[in-house]
């Protein structure tokens, strides 16, 4: 089948031509006819079937006919996330090329000026998050009366972020007769209840299982520890021995991770980029731009760049966290392997994560393969490498405890010693009786605590790939300060 028997319009035949595609894929085929025929459509595929081109192409041949009126936009889609939003806005500036369609983009992390003086000259679709569309429906500079075509994209991806009581509002503020379209890569039950809602007689257009993989990507879970330095050094091994590595997307459950495995990845010499929900838009936008460009192949995200992300050339994905929800790993490992392409994902596991990792297993209805050891088979720790002691040596007293003494400094001159000679007579003192206040450490002692608590010796400021325990070698210069013990 070929794009000229959907019967789409010739202005959009030719762009798609123009952009190198000959056949249309197994969602935009059965989707756009129902789409042209105006019947609402429930559509549900696999990540990276082509599902934006499904409702746009249509819905460029149905805006041919008719003008946009001020503050009363035509058509209204709506995404979860920023990226996704301007990824739609930029698939409509590359087949609406020979239209001359106003198209607008409402996001956050942009001025209200600009986006409101596009609405007020009127727009022939609209994109925008759920958050910034009410914005401005609140501000009074936007009416939702003229919209003839609602979208609603990645609804799972919706539900997930919160925004089902902001799409459930504005769908009650766009005409009854409208025309909707409701496409989502998984089905579960809650998404299935606002599809019964907001569909009138929907066609359900379903192009392969809810919460399937794509079979171009290989899957693989690697076994690790749960340290963060380890899991570091692990992933380090893998992205310098992956084969026909091109660029690579890492996944993080938190956005604090990914700032610091960004740093360390940096650090050891990889050129990586950071992405995450509190990066401000500009900082956001750059960051991709910098990874399609091939200008940084590594890109370490949260899950804000799970969703929809259309990056053609992604040869690898790492899950350097297992996602909390299964749904949340079909979406990453999409990143890979699209358009028919090959792909690899591994998956960094840990004691712990087994609960996740059997819901992601039964979701998918596959058993994931193991790169080299399991999780029962992985060898003991056999500890960091040797530390250094910072020019301390150890002797012992005449009781046989271990006291520290600084080689090369001071010792025995000035404050220092004048704090020891203070505290000898309290150790040979009887010990309180239990009425009596507990007496203050004084600086020998807590140094001989602290080198319990880390007897490595090691800072917290030197590199994060090494375990600390408790609080290193440093100690505040407050507890460091000679304490006078009153007598009773």
């Amino acid at each position: 089948m070929s794009f000229a028997e959907l019967g789409l319009s010739d202005k959009v035949q030719q762009a798609v031509a123009a952009a190198g595609y000959t056949e249309p894929t197994p969602i935009q085929a059965q989707a756009i006819p129902h789409v042209l025929a105006r019947k609402d459509v429930l559509g549900i595929a696999q990540t990276g079937t082509g599902k934006t081109a499904a409702f746009t192409l249509p819905m460029l041949t149905m805006l041919e006919h008719g003008r946009a009126r001020a503050r009363m936009p035509r058509t209204l889609i709506l995404e979860p996330t920023r990226e996704l939003a301007a990824q739609v806005q930029e698939t409509f500036d590359r087949y609406g090329a020979n239209h001359k369609l106003s198209v607008a983009l409402l996001i956050g992390g942009v001025s209200f000026g600009d986006q409101d003086a596009k609405i007020t000259r009127g727009v022939d679709v609209l994109i925008a998050t759920p958050g910034r569309l009410l914005d401005h429906f609140e501000r009074g500079k936007l009416l939702l009366t003229g919209v003839e075509l609602l979208v609603i994209d990645e609804a799972d991806r919706m539900l997930d972020m919160g925004f089902i009581p902001d799409i459930e509002r504005i769908v009650k503020l766009v005409p009854f007769t409208r025309q909707t379209l409701f496409f989502s890569a998984t089905m579960p039950p809650e998404i299935q209840r606002l599809a019964d809602a907001f569909l009138h007689n929907p066609v359900k257009v379903e192009v392969a299982r809810a919460a399937s993989t794509a079979a171009t990507i290989t899957q693989r879970l690697v076994a690790t520890r749960r340290e963060d330095w380890e899991k570091r050094e692990t992933l380090r091994g893998l992205i310098r021995n992956a084969t026909d590595l091109q660029n690579a997307v890492v996944f993080c459950n938190r956005k604090r991770d990914v700032a610091v495995l960004h740093r360390s990845l940096q650090k050891h010499g990889f050129s990586a980029v950071a992405l995450h929900g509190d990066m401000d838009q500009h900082a956001r936008m750059a960051a991709l731009d910098s990874f399609r460009s091939g200008e940084m192949p590594i890109l370490v995200a949260s899950d804000v760049a799970a969703r929809g992300l259309d990056i053609p050339t992604v040869s690898h994905v790492f899950n350097y966290d297992v996602p909390h929800h299964a749904e949340d790993y079909v979406h990453r490992i999409g990143r890979t392997g699209r358009a028919g392409r090959a792909g690899q994902a591994f998956t960094l596991v840990s004691p712990g994560d087994e609960k996740s990792l059997s819901a992601i297993e039964k979701l998918i209805n596959t058993s994931i393969e193991w790169e080299g050891p399991t999780l029962a088979e992985l060898p003991p720790s056999e500890g960091s490498s040797s530390r250094r002691r910072g020019g301390r040596d150890e002797e012992r007293s005449s009781r046989g405890r271990k006291v520290k003494v600084r080689t090369g400094g001071r010792q025995g001159s000035g404050r220092n010693a004048a704090s020891q000679d203070e505290v000898a007579p309290a150790r040979e003192a009887p010990a309180p009786q239990p009425e009596q206040p507990a007496r203050s450490k004084s600086r020998p002692e807590r140094e001989r605590s602290a080198s319990k608590g880390n007897p490595a010796g090691r800072s917290r400021r030197e590199d994060d790939d090494v375990p600390v325990k408790g609080m290193g070698d440093h100690i505040p210069a407050f507890l460091l300060r000679p304490v006078a013990i009153k007598k009773s």
